[in-house]
């Protein structure tokens, strides 16, 4: 492993341990470059707690480190608390059912709180 690549993957992991609830995406939350990262962000902005993301585009590093690190190999990625939730399709899935929210909001402080 490159030095830059072992960088990277401490940038990485600094990252997931540093926010409660990361969005790996493509583009921002305000202007999501693909549709699966416009689904996440949707997702997230209902259930209406904050949430960290970096755009991989503006990140090759990372584009390329992290499906390595995650064993999952496309993006979105969402992480909450250190471990991988899934893509978006996961994330849809877990919204609908509830399961989302109930994590999310276990994990981060209220608005109130913040």
């Amino acid at each position: 492993m490159t030095e830059q690549a072992r960088d990277t993957e401490a940038l990485i992991r600094d990252q997931i341990a540093k926010h409660a609830v990361l969005l790996y995406m493509k583009g921002t939350p305000q202007f999501p470059q693909c549709g699966f990262s416009a689904r996440a962000v949707e997702v997230l902005s209902q259930i209406g707690r904050p949430f960290a993301y970096v755009n991989i585009l503006e990140n090759p590093d990372i584009r390329a480190t992290l499906p390595a690190i995650a064993n999952w190999p496309t993006f979105p990625q969402l992480w909450v608390k250190g471990e991988l939730v899934g893509g978006s399709d996961i994330m849809m899935e877990m919204f609908q059912s509830g399961e989302l929210r109930t994590l999310i909001e276990e994990n981060t402080p209220t608005p109130e709180q913040g």
